[in-house]
């Protein structure tokens, strides 16, 4: 005669109940995290605009006015051959910044955003100026 002992061990429905939570809060995790590439892309996109913003600001300060839109962040880069010419020039960088995306930033003064002063923003991944995924950097 065999004697049974009692064993306690999980079912395959209770690990199976299991595996689901855990699913289910993974899942939920990753959605709270979101894309964090975009984020980086937004990040760059700010710091970038900021240090185009603050070489236009120092222009404006040498100069008396900013960039034309026809000159455009060309002229941070070399002395523009357009009117109105500056007085005072060097060059603020050696070459134009360009976005997460691979392109250049779209300038524009006087702005449309911004008329008092100029328009500074990434086209975004679609690289078309003026839709809804422009990124302006705020």
């Amino acid at each position: 005669m065999r004697k049974r002992t009692n064993q306690s061990a999980f079912t395959l429905l209770e690990i199976m109940i299991v595996v689901s939570i855990i699913v289910i809060l993974l899942g939920l995790a990753i959605s709270r995290i979101g894309n964090p590439t975009g984020f980086a892309k937004q990040t760059a996109v700010r710091a970038d605009v900021q240090a185009i913003g603050t070489q236009l600001m120092q222009y404006e300060a040498m100069n008396g006015f900013y960039p034309t839109t026809e000159q455009g962040l060309q002229a941070l880069v070399a002395q523009p051959e357009s009117d109105p010419r500056p007085t005072r020039w060097y060059p603020f960088f050696k070459d134009l910044p360009k976005d997460p995306w691979g392109t250049v930033y779209i300038y524009r003064c006087p702005g449309i955003k911004h008329p008092d002063k100029y328009d500074l923003f990434s086209a975004g991944p679609d690289r078309q100026p003026d839709t809804a995924d422009d990124d302006w950097g705020e």
